[in-house]
């Protein structure tokens, strides 16, 4: 049964819209046990989201996208990935990452170092971060040698923890990465995840979201050279539309997550 494990609220200011309460009403109305949220950089909505999705009888999966520095080719690059929490530990561990973030003077992101996955690892469980990943990168650049260096350097972080990540969000590189990921798990024999890079709660959300990324770019909704990070395909979708999307590869939902104990 598919779940929504990566989803940004308005807490991930940058590039989120969803609320929480509306996330939890739209997963409980489809039907979904549990729902993730995975906000940039940051557990703003954590406890908010925890009490209210409890309180709805949906399980809640605390989790971030963060960040990486140190990983792949080039070790000043950033790549992006998720890191879901599995347990208490795992939630003091990513909650141990915020305090120590530095900021990339290139890029001004606030980063997370690859030795501090390998301190804090534990009780975590890592998302590869699909295209955006450094695994994923690796892919859509032709390397599957780097591609699974990196696979194999991250499983050993996340020992039995790690998925490489699928995602069908209506972007140009995202089929050739599907085939690409699917052929590099097997070979390996590491699981994959599909999500969904869930940014708005809707199809008719998305002008008001790419309203949300001009603030956040300093740059105007007119403008022809605006790069366009997102699509419109990157809205909640519900499980129907999820299993339909990845009919054609077999997708088991990880199991043994338990809840973190986090205080009222």
């Amino acid at each position: 049964m598919f779940v929504h494990l990566r989803l940004h609220t308005e807490f991930s200011v940058v590039d989120g819209t969803n609320r929480i309460d509306d996330t939890i009403a739209a997963a409980v109305a489809d039907g979904q046990p549990a729902i993730a949220i995975t906000d940039l950089s940051n557990l703003f909505g954590a406890i908010k989201f925890y009490k209210q999705a409890r309180a709805k009888g949906t399980k809640p999966i605390i989790g971030a996208e963060i960040f990486l520095e140190g990983l792949g080719g080039d070790l000043t690059a950033l790549s992006r990935m998720v890191l879901l929490v599995q347990n208490k530990q795992g939630y003091l561990n990513l909650s141990e990452f915020w305090p120590g973030l530095h900021r990339n003077v290139v890029k001004n992101q606030a980063v997370v170092k690859l030795a501090w996955l390998q301190e804090l690892g534990e009780g975590l469980i890592g998302l590869s971060g699909a295209q955006a990943g450094a695994l994923g990168q690796a892919l859509v650049q032709g390397d599957a040698a780097r591609a699974a260096d990196v696979a194999l350097r991250l499983a050993s972080v996340f020992p039995h923890r790690f998925y490489i990540e699928l995602q069908r969000a209506g972007r140009t590189d995202d089929e050739a990465h599907v085939m690409a990921a699917v052929q590099l798990a097997a070979r390996l024999q590491l699981p994959v995840v599909a999500t969904h890079p869930v940014q708005f709660g809707a199809p008719d959300d998305y002008e008001a979201h790419e309203a949300r990324i001009c603030i956040a770019d300093g740059d105007i909704l007119s403008n022809p050279k605006r790069v366009r990070k997102y699509t419109r395909e990157q809205y909640f979708k519900t499980r129907a539309q999820m299993e339909a999307l990845f009919a054609d590869i077999p997708l088991p939902l990880p199991t043994r997550w338990k809840l973190p104990s986090v205080a009222a």
